[in-house]
């Protein structure tokens, strides 16, 4: 592991004036995402608490760096928290996302009120981004002029147009005017067996946690349950109905509720 210090990252925060006091959220995006994959999440959660979301490294705002570990992404989300005054948060992590939040709970317990986990488990996955990758590196190439010409290029290496659809949420206008990349491709690339692998940390984290499963989806199955609760031994598993690995996209309501309601049986 690199022993460079955290990165500065970029982040959304959404402040709750009629709840001021309540414990802030912070919310990790999965792969390939970026904090404004969560902007509709993050207006209906405001209404009780402070929301921050964050672009984890080489996604997003956030710099470009190298090391995709768990103890490296969690360690510059601390330094966030330490930057924003932070001392305690509700944690909410989708996939990869959920990772970090799990390496973080683990490693700062005292710094974790609550923790939410979506549709990851803390186990190590096989290859499974292959055509992604491939997809990405197709845009990057060709150079697409506009987002027609993009999907064009995305659709040679990806079927799925949902998917598709967001992969070009990581696209943006060049100087020169046409669509470029703005995650980090290479250094994601670069570490992908840190990022399939195992979270970090040693302790198994006690505190409250919810697990939010899509039943569509193989990223949480039954058979991965009891090393999940070697990690998060106070875990409650939740299943949403008609829901896959983007259960947060599929099911916002239920999501939400959820969320909300697991929120409501803690303190602040």
């Amino acid at each position: 592991m690199s022993d460079a210090l955290p990165i500065d990252l970029h982040y959304l925060d959404q402040p709750s004036d009629a709840h001021a006091d309540a414990t802030p959220m912070v919310v990790i995006h999965g792969l390939l995402g970026s904090a404004d994959n969560w902007r509709s999440q993050l207006k209906v959660w405001q209404a009780s608490r402070r929301v921050i979301a964050v672009d984890l490294r080489n996604h997003g705002r956030s710099p470009h760096a190298e090391g995709m570990s768990y103890a490296q992404m969690s360690a510059d989300v601390v330094a966030l928290l330490d930057k924003l005054g932070l001392s305690q948060v509700h944690l909410v992590g989708h996939s990869m996302g959920g990772k970090v939040a799990i390496s973080l709970a683990r490693q700062h317990p005292d710094r974790v009120a609550s923790l939410v986990v979506a549709d990851i488990a803390p186990v190590a996955y096989q290859h499974g981004h292959d055509d992604v990758f491939a997809a990405l590196e197709r845009v990057r190439e060709g150079q697409p002029a506009n987002r027609r010409e993009a999907d064009e290029l995305l659709a040679e290496h990806v079927d799925s147009r949902p998917t598709r659809l967001f992969l070009a949420t990581n696209l943006v206008r060049s100087e020169q005017g046409g669509l470029k990349l703005r995650v980090g491709l290479d250094y994601i690339r670069q570490d992908y067996e840190a990022i399939i692998g195992l979270p970090s940390g040693e302790a198994p984290y006690n505190g409250p946690t919810l697990v939010l499963r899509g039943d569509e989806s193989p990223y949480v199955s039954d058979a991965m349950l009891p090393a999940l609760r070697e990690v998060l031994p106070t875990a409650r598993v939740v299943t949403l109905k008609q829901a896959g690995h983007w259960l947060h996209a599929d099911q916002p309501e239920a999501f939400q509720q959820s969320v909300d309601a697991f929120l409501a049986a803690q303190i602040s």
